[in-house]
């Protein structure tokens, strides 16, 4: 059974003989086939994951081809795919934002429990975003077809397929490497960039203005200062919401403590204030985050791109929300709508290359029009009928000009006309069938559509 299932996985990447290239194409090659097992509904196994990444990278864990955070990040890679190839779908089927919820939530269910941690993964804090947070998220920015969103950590885009099947433009900044290479191969790599997001506004193009963000930046560490660095959430924040479009909305996952109520934070909240307006802040129970490695209390704030009327006033801290479900009903009553969304670009449409042929030909010389009354394609009198038992013809009456006896008619072939001074029977009925190879009764009733069924099979005697 397992060489079986190696036979398969095997069939299905191309050249798995050889060592991936890099390690992002790797991962990319790993993810596209677990994607096809979460399309069957299978969950992601721990054997069938080392079995995958073994054949995507040539080699096994024990030989250093790879390791386990690359494994997760693999499995994360194939729901960014699974969600790009049905999301839209599911979206349009859901009646709702709980309906859609519950089905986020049972592919994320088959993906598996992350419990191995790497040395850049803790140097980094890179711990994703669960799917059904990231929809929740996607869900409070109230995004459409006219937002462009900017993700300045956008890890292996959990959070960015979550914008994209609301049908926002996304723009994604990643600094890692391995990460950032497998936004290029799930996205596209025009629209990913890999800079510092503490500096994400200093570095971007002016022509990129995002009329929304979805962040989840690290809580207390930062590329540029070694150890702990307490203002890292901050630095991710304001330098986002410096590029912000204005009128644009940011949702932010942060740690519980980064809140406008907590007095260590809240004279940083009043300043901010002067050009953005907080409208929502609930805390998330650590278990909405247990199976990314960790079970740390969260933090949902969304601040909009207007500055506020007071700046020492704050909305009612909600929550806090023990799951996804309860964290989507806080949003949904009490979170504000968007001022100004913008609206949708209007689609332009695909032009094509039309033949250099001109509208009007030239009219022959000896061209004739057609007369006005052209005679019917089936001649209105038949041929007329023998009577045998008096030796004269007795006329038919007219035949119906139907498309179905134009069908019968045009299906007899010549070669088989009746012989003189007989005329055979023809209706929609009929098949063109040599009278030798003529099938059985049954064999023509099955084959024969629904509005002919009851219409009697020809026999020699009734052609007469």
């Amino acid at each position: 059974m397992a060489n079986a299932s190696s036979g398969a996985l095997a069939a299905s990447l191309p050249l798995l003989a050889e060592q991936a290239p890099d390690k992002p194409t790797g991962l990319y090659r790993a993810a596209r086939i677990l994607a096809r097992r979460l399309e069957k509904g299978r969950k992601l196994d721990p054997s069938t994951i080392k079995e995958t990444m073994t054949l995507a990278f040539g080699g096994s864990d024990a030989a250093g081809a790879w390791i386990w955070k690359d494994a997760y990040e693999a499995a994360e890679a194939a729901q960014v795919l699974f969600l790009q190839k049905f999301g839209p779908a599911m979206a349009a089927q859901a009646a709702d934002a709980p309906v859609l919820l519950a089905m986020i939530q049972r592919i994320a269910a088959l993906a598996p429990s992350e419990t191995r941690r790497s040395e850049e993964s803790q140097a980094l804090q890179q711990f994703s975003t669960p799917l059904p947070l990231a929809l929740v998220a996607a869900r409070a920015a109230g995004l459409g077809p006219g937002d462009l969103v900017l993700e300045p950590s956008a890890g292996t885009g959990l959070l960015a397929v979550c914008a994209e099947i609301a049908g926002a433009r996304l723009h994604l900044n990643e600094i890692a490497e391995t990460r950032a290479g497998l936004l290029a191969h799930l996205f596209g790599g025009d629209r990913v960039t890999r800079h510092n997001g503490e500096q994400i506004h200093d570095y971007l193009e002016p022509a990129i203005r995002p009329t929304a963000v979805l962040i989840n930046p690290p809580f207390s560490v930062s590329p540029a200062v070694a150890g702990r660095f307490r203002g890292a959430t901050h630095a991710h924040l304001a330098s986002a919401l410096a590029r912000l479009a204005p009128g644009g909305r940011l949702v932010a996952i942060t740690g519980a403590g980064f809140s406008p109520h907590a007095p260590a934070w809240r004279e940083v909240f009043v300043t901010l204030q002067a050009r953005a307006r907080v409208v929502f802040t609930a805390p998330i129970a650590g278990r909405v985050y247990a199976r990314h490695g960790t079970s740390m209390e969260t933090r949902l704030t969304v601040i909009d791109g207007t500055p506020a009327d007071a700046a020492d006033r704050f909305p009612e801290n909600r929550g806090p929300a023990d799951s996804a479900e309860a964290l989507l009903d806080l949003v949904e009553a009490h979170l504000p709508p968007r001022l100004n969304p913008p609206a949708a670009e209007a689609a332009v449409p695909r032009s094509y290359p039309r033949p250099s042929i001109p509208r009007s030909q030239p009219t022959p010389a000896d061209w004739t029009p057609r007369p006005a009354s052209s005679p019917p394609l089936l001649a209105s009198t038949p041929p007329a009928r023998p009577n045998w038992a008096t030796g004269t013809a007795t006329a038919r009456p007219p035949a119906r000009t139907s498309p179905k006896r134009f069908t019968s008619l045009m299906r007899s072939s010549p070669s088989r006309s009746p012989a003189p001074g007989r005329t055979r029977a023809r209706w929609s009925s009929r098949r063109p069938w040599p009278r030798w190879r003529r099938p059985s009764r049954a064999t023509a009733r099955n084959s024969f559509p629904a509005w002919s069924r009851t219409a009697r099979f020809p026999t020699r005697s009734s052609n007469r």
